[in-house]
């Protein structure tokens, strides 16, 4: 089986890369899916659509755009991995984490101990928090070779 696994949440740090390094070290069967993580293009997208003077509505329209990616991607994906960084706060990552749990979707949170207690919520609904992205390598190892 070549499992599918969504990466959700901080844009700013090289995680995603970790991780993927990690796995293709391992040698495991999996292929990896994401919203779009250039903050500008994604910031943009509902520019498609024409553009808007209000930013309000700009980003209305852009969350919609990049909804149809990010949804579709979740309801595809075996699991996700949720990533919470401690510089900017991911209101979109909480609520991918949501999205998975609404749908059964098994979600791995990824953050420092430092807000353990924000994120107590969305922990709670989560299958596992790891610290490192060779933590998440770890269980996907272990998930998909036992």
């Amino acid at each position: 089986m070549n499992w599918n696994v969504y990466l959700s949440g901080e844009i700013h740090t090289d995680w995603r890369e970790q991780l993927m390094d990690g796995v293709k070290a391992a040698d495991l069967p999996v292929t990896f899916t994401s919203a779009v993580t250039n903050h500008e293009a994604s910031d943009a997208a509902g520019d498609l659509l024409g553009t808007e003077t209000d930013n309000f509505w700009r980003d209305h329209k852009s969350s919609k755009v990049n909804g149809i990616r990010t949804k579709t991607l979740i309801e595809k994906c075996d699991i996700a991995v949720v990533r919470f960084g401690d510089k900017y706060k991911q209101w979109n990552a909480a609520f991918d984490a949501g999205y998975c749990a609404a749908l059964g979707k098994p979600y791995i949170t990824l953050h420092d101990e430092a807000i353990i207690h924000p994120l107590k919520e969305v922990d709670a609904s989560a299958v596992a928090w790891a610290k490192t992205p060779a933590q998440v390598v770890e269980i996907l190892k272990y998930v998909i070779s036992a």
